[in-house]
């Protein structure tokens, strides 16, 4: 099943794909293969062996906080505490610079997974939620090794579920994961925006969705809790068939999220949809760039651990120049 937006008098496939045939098989390699880890019904435990497997060999933390360890500089912010501006690179510079610290403790840390119907399709046997709830659960264990405090919200067009970021809550936030489930139409803006009510004091957010919507659309939802000094993270879920169209046959494709079935012909249709996704994602990636927040897209056939250690290890590298 494939999805289709209008834009204007023009029908073209939207970043959501669905098919209603014989699943297309992704090559997957690695220490933890996907199709592994959907196996395992203990989520702790598939959390536990990705973090302790690998996450573990980065020397230094991704966040940043206020521990004795230096780190870098930051323009001043309004609002900033004047206490940590480093006055002797004013007197060279003119300009106001913060001093940066590793952080050793107490960040709030909350991940907000989609659960929406689009979140339910696999072309590979593995589901974009269950990527998304393994994603999800081993930070949210790497996040409790480091004493941070974390919590939970799970969405599609409103809150599901909502566990508040608390040191004692890595329990409850993977329950709440785990027992999410793919069953309604989704939407960003109205649960983003209603967050704002339950998030008072300011955290990292991580985003887990495959942001089946249009950018715009996308930009105005994080615009909210980002004008509220919270950090965001933006991991875009995606299935390799949802990016590549492979599908040989005629068959009528069904978009997820409203139930319309479209026949479609593949073969006239792949460049087409080739060329929207690409130009979805670049979109995707100028919303984000252009606001500071840290987006990478995760292909649901690549083993886990190997995806979560290339993006702390780029975010590391980030913290260093930023």
């Amino acid at each position: 099943m494939i999805s289709f937006r209008r834009r204007g008098k023009e029908q073209v496939p939207a970043p959501a794909v669905a098919a209603a045939r014989a699943p297309y098989q992704a090559p997957a390699t690695g220490f933890l293969d996907p199709k592994i880890l959907s196996r395992i019904g203990d989520l702790e435990l598939i959390a536990r062996v990705v973090v302790e497997g690998f996450i573990n060999g980065l020397h230094r933390s991704p966040h940043l906080g206020l521990s004795m360890d230096f780190a870098e500089h930051r323009a001043y912010m309004p609002g900033d505490d004047i206490r940590r501006i480093d006055w002797k690179v004013y007197a060279r510079t003119d300009r106001y610079y913060m001093k940066e610290f590793e952080a050793d403790t107490n960040t709030n840390v909350l991940f907000l997974l989609d659960i929406s119907k689009s979140m339910s399709f696999a072309s590979n046997g593995l589901t974009k939620l269950d990527y998304g709830r393994y994603l999800a659960a081993s930070l949210a264990y790497f996040s409790h090794k480091q004493r941070d405090r974390i919590g939970a919200v799970t969405f599609d067009s409103e809150i599901v579920d909502f566990v508040p970021a608390s040191a004692k809550h890595l329990h409850a936030t993977l329950h709440a994961i785990e027992r999410a489930s793919a069953t309604r139409a989704g939407a960003l803006t109205e649960p983003l925006h209603r967050l704002t009510e339950h998030v008072r004091r300011r955290s990292v957010l991580v985003l887990i969705s495959d942001l089946y919507d249009e950018p715009e659309r996308v930009a105005t939802a994080i615009d909210v809790l980002r004008g509220r000094g919270n950090e965001l993270i933006v991991f875009h879920i995606l299935d390799p068939a949802e990016r590549e169209f492979p599908f040989d046959e005629a068959a009528n494709f069904e978009d997820l999220e409203s139930g319309e079935r479209i026949p479609v012909i593949p073969e006239y249709l792949r460049d087409q949809y080739r060329t929207v996704v690409a130009e979805h994602i670049a979109a995707l990636t100028t919303v984000f760039g252009q606001r500071g927040i840290d987006y990478q897209m995760f292909d649901t056939s690549r083993p886990l651990d190997y995806a979560l250690f290339d993006y702390l290890a780029n975010r590391q590298r980030l913290s260093r120049v930023r």
